[in-house]
């Protein structure tokens, strides 16, 4: 991993200081692998789209720089995961689904079968009609009504 050095500017946005001591203000990082891999593979890019620095592991950054990589993320990504599904308006889309999910109670509007991709034999990420991403990452790890209902848009 290249030496940098990771602040805040006073707007709130990233600052990198790299080994020649550039500044690049601006820079977000981006997850390599979001769903299988999420603290593995993460790559820092400038504000015009250039790779700036590549972390291995987030887990290898000292706390302070791991802090605000998390912080920056978390501010951008929003992939509530689906840990049971309680009710379906229809079987025919458009359909409303009503959901518990590791962010508390939520909904979403599946707009067509297409909307549900595979990520992997147990892993489903499912897109609403605003363009939230629910994940299921695993679909055996749901219960027997959440599985008999999901079963009927597969």
């Amino acid at each position: 991993m290249a030496e940098f050095a990771l602040s805040r500017d006073p707007f709130g946005r990233l600052v990198l200081r790299d080994a020649a001591g550039v500044e690049h203000v601006g820079v977000v990082p981006v997850r390599a692998f979001p769903i299988g891999a999420p603290d593995e593979g993460l790559s820092l890019v400038s504000a015009d789209g250039r790779e700036l620095a590549w972390i291995e592991r987030l887990g290898a950054l000292d706390p302070a720089r791991r802090t605000l990589v998390e912080e920056d993320l978390a501010s951008r990504e929003f992939v509530p995961e689906i840990r049971a599904i309680r009710a379906v308006s229809s079987f025919a889309t458009p359909s409303t689904w009503t959901l518990e999910t590791d962010r508390g109670p939520a909904s979403l509007v599946l707009k067509g079968e297409e909307d549900i991709r595979r990520l992997g034999r147990t892993s489903l990420l499912i897109a609403d009609r605003h363009g939230i991403q629910f994940l299921v990452r695993d679909i055996g790890a749901l219960d027997r009504a959440s599985r008999k209902l999901l079963d009927r848009f597969l």
